[in-house]
């Protein structure tokens, strides 16, 4: 009797969650969202809107709204959930506050937002536009409130200095994952460099926000350490939104959060000592964020 080997059945790989109904978005359509299209175009601006695959962008520009993305659409960084390119830019416009600041006066937009790309290449990081666009913006459009996503600066801290001087009533800066997850997700950046900067804005005076993605493994204990660590730093807003993978090259989804998952997180947030907390699957760290300008400081 001859002795066959075994054959082991394949072993099928792991089916990709479905995108639930909740994740559908209408396609940007109207008069509005051609007008700011319009404005983007002729301006040479880019925005994080398009750069980051954002899928509330329909919703913004419909109403007249964008965030703005200066310092170019080349970050230094390769985070695995980004989608906006990486590599060593080559574009340093002086000119860039003037044309961002008359595109926020032209649209006549009540809350602007505004971020950047990483530019670990530049030793101020890139501050001195920040600090420009901000200021030429209020001089332009003196009503409108202004809100600033910051990048990490890599503790230059007289960088951040220059930053957050510029008037603008919110500063952003999203730590994006648990602690556990840093090195997969953002591997040039540290939990503990993105929670001093965070703490020295706030010890600066100034009104703080943050924003973490989930579906891409986190725990719900280490989302309440995350939580606890950023009121110890002095954070007044959080957001919390739903990790989607802008392309096949960009990690996985783990985990659609539902949302009444999401709805939990927010109460928990604000039983740990956060002032606000937007928190929903859509949510992204610019959504809704003209009502962030009110929350105490």
């Amino acid at each position: 009797m001859i002795d066959l080997p075994v054959i082991q059945p394949e072993t099928a790989a792991p089916a990709r969650p479905r995108k639930p109904d909740w994740l559908r978005v209408k396609l940007p359509v109207g008069q509005e969202y051609a007008a700011v299209r319009r404005l983007v175009d002729e301006h040479k601006l880019h925005t994080i809107c398009e750069s980051g695959n954002c899928p509330n962008m329909g919703e913004c520009w419909g109403a007249g709204t964008a965030t703005f993305m200066i310092l170019g659409n080349i970050c230094t960084r390769s985070c695995s959930f980004c989608a906006v390119a990486t590599g060593r830019p080559t574009e340093y416009d002086l000119d860039e506050p003037r044309r961002v600041a008359e595109a926020i006066a032209l649209m006549k937009v009540k809350h602007a937002v505004i971020t950047s790309v990483n530019r670990d290449e530049l030793k101020d990081r890139g501050a001195s536009v920040w600090r420009e666009t901000v200021v030429l913006t209020k001089q332009l459009s003196p009503g409108t409130t202004i809100e600033t996503l910051i990048p990490d600066v890599k503790a230059n801290w007289d960088a951040l200095d220059v930053m957050i001087s510029g008037g603008q009533e919110v500063i952003s800066h999203n730590i994006e994952t648990v602690g556990s997850l840093y090195r997969l997700v953002r591997p040039q950046a540290r939990y503990d460099r993105s929670l001093e900067q965070i703490r020295r804005t706030k010890l600066a005076g100034h009104r703080t926000k943050s924003g973490i993605m989930l579906g891409l493994g986190e725990k719900p204990d280490e989302l309440y350490q995350a939580m606890d660590d950023l009121v110890a730093n002095g954070l007044d807003i959080l957001t919390l939104g739903q990790y989607l993978q802008p392309t096949k090259r960009h990690l996985d989804v783990a985990e659609f959060i539902t949302p009444d998952q999401f709805a939990h997180y927010r109460e928990e947030g604000l039983r740990r000592g956060l002032k606000y907390v937007e928190s929903g699957p859509l949510v992204r760290s610019s959504y809704h964020a003209e009502r962030h300008v009110n929350v105490p400081v």
